[in-house]
């Protein structure tokens, strides 16, 4: 299905650029750059069906379709880049965003989407961006997380102008309850937990709206967990299940990570999140549409408190076919040893992806392609994938690596040492190889040999196969390039082992998927020992890697083709 998707988004790609009609062979060269191991002719009989399709379609239907798939591929106009809508109500040097993390995990793909919006939006106006940590929930948070979301969005390159907590508000939070109790806007609520659900769902009004007095806040505060709460009184008759007297205020006792056990009383996110909105300044609060329904008691509350009504904004939640993106779903997999960890690099935390070797840019420049459409949509991950692709294929030295690897013996082969650019196109240097007769090259290229067969050892010399055993024999035939000639990679008994970590969909129709981290073993050459730990390499017809040095040794994590 991958490939299918791939035929298909290169074939709307060629469509469009030729008026409509895709030309397969233009499309089998990005295809076997991409995945070089498949066979050229079962290729182009799969991309000449596809593009038989693609063709039928009108232009504008092939561009639209392209918009959704893989946006990244549609070609842009001289000196234009990526840029998000123009904002309604908007004055330039007077936008304020905000980026609200709790503090309760690491940072997915799924907030630098919503970071990269309000930060970009906020540069765009020339205006301020405020980072809000959203610290009411003492159950879920921890120190350690204040700074690691703070290294994340430093990764991705975003600045902020302000920094404050949430909870540092909690006092001032206090006296807007206050106010609105005293206004009669708001009540406490001692019903249990099954009671009240039983009235929101009916839509009856609780008993508790008309018992409870001013005097009952004060009492609040010394109530157990469990036994009170505060709730807005909005309209429990409402269609909009939300604005029947939702919970503005609950009692935990449980030490918060910064003000230990200062506060019992702690707001909801109906509470803080518009309170917050409106005397930070901000002007552009953006949030996914999940919270939709939210919006009505977001404006009801501040009309309560007669605060100021930012213009609230909505866009679709970020969805990855095969990928876990919410903090919901991540967390059981580390609490239960699923993966290695929030850095596991099939996760779409920003820390798993760094490790994977997805660039900052190439996430920049993917949640910018997908806007701020509130259309529910999934995306496949190798749209990251395109955009991380374009930024390393440029700068990415290539090294042979040889996947399990068979040993070919070369009966008359010449001692040499051959040069091999270390890029075909940029200029990144050169490096020496010594060879004799000993050779090894991948499993594959050995399984799909037959005696008698001549085949070419890249940027090397011509081998004729004259047994094959346990180990292949073969014998040199010259060092004039054939046409027509398999080539194939290799390493020398001057070699280094390589194992390399290859991660796949976490998921596969919602059902876990255990052996997602493939380890694939091998050689590589030897002048791959000398890269740098953390730099990005592209092992070739294999893919790009990153390299991970450790005290254990080295080993690389599988990027992409």
């Amino acid at each position: 299905m991958i490939l299918e998707d791939a035929v298909r988004r290169y074939s709307l790609q060629n469509a469009i650029k030729f008026d409509g009609k895709a030309q397969p062979k233009a499309v089998l060269g990005k295809i076997m750059a991409e995945y070089p191991e498949l066979n050229a002719r079962e290729a182009l009989i799969l991309i000449q069906k596809i593009i038989e399709d693609v063709n039928t379609l009108s232009l504008d239907d092939q561009r639209k379709e392209l918009e959704e798939k893989a946006p990244e591929l549609l070609e842009k106009k001289v000196g234009e880049k990526k840029s998000l809508p123009d904002l309604l109500h908007a004055r330039m040097g007077s936008v304020i965003t905000r980026f609200p993390p709790e503090p309760n995990g690491y940072l997915h793909i799924g907030h630098a989407k919503a970071a990269f919006v309000d930060y970009e939006y906020a540069k765009k106006y020339k205006g301020r961006f405020i980072l809000r940590f959203d610290d009411t929930n003492p159950l879920n948070e921890s120190i350690e997380f204040y700074e690691t979301q703070k290294e994340d969005l430093k990764w991705l390159g975003i600045e902020w102008d302000q920094e404050y907590r949430t909870s540092d508000h909690l006092a001032q939070h206090y006296e807007l309850a206050e106010k609105l109790i005293k206004n009669n806007h708001a009540y406490i609520c001692t019903c249990p937990e099954k009671k009240i659900r039983e009235t929101r769902k009916k839509g009856v009004n609780c008993p508790c709206r008309k018992k409870s007095t001013f005097s009952d806040w004060k009492e609040f505060f010394t109530m157990g967990e469990g036994d009170a709460i505060v709730r807005l009184k909005a309209d429990m008759s409402s269609v909009n299940t939300a604005m029947r007297d939702p919970i503005l205020f609950r009692i935990i006792d449980y030490p918060h990570p910064i003000h230990g056990t200062k506060y019992r009383a702690w707001p909801t996110y109906d509470f803080y999140g518009a309170v917050e909105d409106s005397i930070s300044g901000v002007t552009h609060p953006f949030r996914t549409k999940e919270y939709e329904l939210r919006d009505e008691v977001y404006f009801f509350l501040l009309d309560c408190l007669g605060l100021r009504k930012p213009h609230l904004m909505e866009f679709a939640r970020l969805s990855i076919v095969g990928m876990p993106v919410s903090k919901r779903k991540i967390k059981p997999l580390i609490d239960q040893k699923l993966v290695m960890g929030w850095d596991d690099p099939r996760l779409p935390t920003l820390k798993g992806l760094q490790r994977r070797g997805i660039l900052s840019e190439a996430i920049r420049e993917f949640v910018l392609s997908q806007g701020i459409s509130k259309a529910e949509s999934s995306v496949t991950f190798d749209q990251v994938e395109a955009h991380n692709r374009k930024i390393l294929d440029p700068v990415a030295q290539r090294f042979f690596f040889v996947p399990n690897p068979v040993q070919l013996e070369v009966s008359k082969a010449p001692k040499k040492t051959v040069s091999i650019k270390n890029h075909p196109s940029s200029d990144l240097g050169m490096r020496k190889i010594r060879t004799s007769s000993t050779f090894f090259i991948p499993q594959t290229d050995a399984d799909n040999l037959k005696t008698g067969d001549i085949f070419r050892l890249k940027d090397l010399f011509n081998v004729a196969l004259t047994e094959k055993k346990d180990i292949l024999y073969g014998e040199f035939t010259g060092g004039n390039v054939m046409p027509n000639t398999k080539k194939i990679q290799w390493v020398t008994n001057n070699h280094v082992y390589l194992s390399i970590l290859k991660p796949s969909s976490l998921f596969i129709n919602d059902v876990f998927q255990p052996h997602s981290l493939e380890k694939i073993r091998g050689y590589a050459e030897r002048a791959i020992s000398d890269i740098p730990n953390q730099a990005i390499v592209q092992c070739e017809r294999f893919g790009f890697i990153k390299i991970e040095k450790t005290s254990a040794g080295m080993q690389g994590i599988f990027i992409h083709k």
